[in-house]
C-alpha cells in the first residue's frame, strides 16, 4: 500500500513539475527580417536568464497572426502600426496589442550619401541612366508581396519613374549595395528603418512628397489573449523595453559582423548590460 501511495504522490509531483515547466515555455513567432532576427535572439537569451524556455518559430505573416489567435504562438515582437492593422482586424480580442518599443519606423527609397543632386524621389527621373543595371534603370528591392515592394511599385507608377524594381532577397539586395558602395557607384534600393545598413553605410533617405512609403510607424509587441496574465513578469519586461534607432542598428550590425545571431546577440547584451538589466529588473525575479 505504501508503495502505491508513493507512486501516486510521485505521479502528482511529476504532473505539477510538468505544468510548471510548460508555464515557462514561450514560443516567439519570427520572420527573416534582420531586425526581427536580432530582437528575437536577444530576447530568447534574456528570457533564458530569467528561467524561461524560449523557442523561435519562423512563419509567414498570415500564419503568424493565425497562430497568435489560436494560442500556438505566444508572442510576436514586431508588429508595425498602422501598416499591420489589416492583419489584426480578423482576430479582434483574440490577439492582445501591447506597448510600443520602437518609434517612428519607416519604409524608404534610399541612395548612398555620396550620390549628389538627388535628394528626392522626383529627382531620380532625370538621373535614371546613372542607375542602370544590366541595361535598365533599376531599384533593388526585396521579396515580391512585401509591403515595401508594393510601395515601390506604386512609387514607380505615381512618380512616372523609368525604372524597374528588381525584387530579390534582402541578402541579395544588400550584396548589391555593398558592391556599389565599395565602387562608389550610384545605387537605389528599398530599405526600412530600423536596419543595420544605416549603421554600416552612409545612406540618404529620398524625400517622398507623395507619402507613398510608410512613415511614423510604431513597432509593438503582441501576444495571444491571456499571455500577460499567465506570464506577468515577461509582459512587464516587454513593456519596459524600448530601443532607439542607434541601439537597434548596433544590435543588428553586431549580429551581421558576428555571422551568427546567437553569438552576436550575446556580444551586444554583454556590451549593453546596464540597458538590458533595466528591462529585466522590471519583471522581477523568478
Amino acid at each position: 500500500m505504501q508503495s502505491i501511495k508513493t507512486a501516486l504522490i510521485g505521479a502528482v509531483l511529476c504532473g505539477v513539475a510538468a505544468q510548471a515547466a510548460a508555464a515557462d515555455d514561450i514560443t516567439i513567432g519570427t520572420n527573416n527580417w534582420a531586425e526581427n532576427i536580432a530582437i528575437s535572439h536577444m530576447w530568447q537569451q534574456l528570457l533564458d536568464e530569467k528561467g524561461h524556455d524560449v523557442s523561435l518559430s519562423e512563419v509567414s505573416k498570415p500564419v503568424l497572426f493565425g497562430g497568435l489567435a489560436e494560442g500556438d504562438i505566444d508572442v510576436s515582437l514586431e508588429v508595425w502600426l498602422p501598416s499591420d492593422s489589416e492583419y489584426l482586424k480578423p482576430y479582434g480580442e483574440r490577439i492582445s496589442l501591447h506597448e510600443t518599443w520602437y518609434d517612428d519606423a519607416l519604409d524608404a527609397l534610399v541612395v548612398p550619401a555620396y550620390v549628389e543632386d538627388i535628394d528626392t524621389i522626383e529627382q531620380l527621373k532625370a538621373h535614371a541612366d546613372d542607375f542602370e543595371y544590366q541595361g535598365e534603370p533599376t531599384i533593388f528591392g526585396i521579396e515580391p508581396g512585401s509591403s515595401i515592394a508594393s510601395e515601390t511599385d506604386a512609387t514607380i507608377e505615381q512618380y512616372s519613374l523609368p525604372f524597374r524594381q528588381l525584387s530579390s532577397s534582402e541578402s541579395a539586395m544588400l550584396a548589391q549595395l555593398k558592391d556599389a558602395y565599395q565602387r562608389h557607384e550610384p545605387i537605389a534600393l528599398t530599405l526600412w528603418q530600423p536596419h543595420w545598413a544605416f549603421a554600416e553605410y552612409d545612406l540618404k533617405v529620398l524625400k517622398d512628397s507623395r507619402k507613398i512609403y510608410g512613415a511614423g510607424e510604431q513597432i509593438k509587441w503582441v501576444s495571444h489573449q491571456g499571455f500577460a496574465d499567465s506570464h506577468p513578469d515577461v509582459a512587464k519586461m516587454f513593456n519596459a523595453w524600448h530601443m532607439t534607432p542607434e541601439q537597434l542598428s548596433q544590435l543588428m550590425l553586431t549580429i551581421e559582423k558576428a555571422g551568427d545571431p546567437d553569438e552576436g546577440a550575446a556580444q551586444w547584451i554583454d556590451e549593453n548590460r546596464k540597458l538590458v538589466d533595466g528591462w529585466l529588473m522590471t519583471g522581477g525575479d523568478n
